[in-house]
């Protein structure tokens, strides 16, 4: 889970949140909304991000509970894999 000690979302994210202030996003309130858009957009770096931010259970459970709402294939189909989440 988020702390008040980790980083905030990289800048290089932005483009991702443009409806949104970035700096107004909270990690802990805002998670499910920050995890899909780094997932469907991020680079390895704002990945790395991602996973030192939020657990891998975290993530997982939001990839079980709304990937296919939130990643298109084959985002959701690589995500599921490296998560270990097959055949649900």
């Amino acid at each position: 889970m988020y702390t008040d000690t980790m980083q905030p979302i990289p800048l290089t994210l932005a483009p991702f949140f443009q409806e949104y202030n970035l700096s107004q996003l909270n990690p802990e309130r805002d998670s499910a909304t920050i995890i899909e858009r780094t997932l469907r957009f991020g680079t390895r770096d704002e990945l790395r991000w991602l996973f030192s931010t939020y657990s891998r259970e975290q993530i997982s459970d939001w990839v079980r509970h709304w990937g296919k709402f939130g990643l298109p294939e084959p985002h959701l189909s690589f995500w599921r894999l490296v998560l270990g989440i097959l055949g649900e």
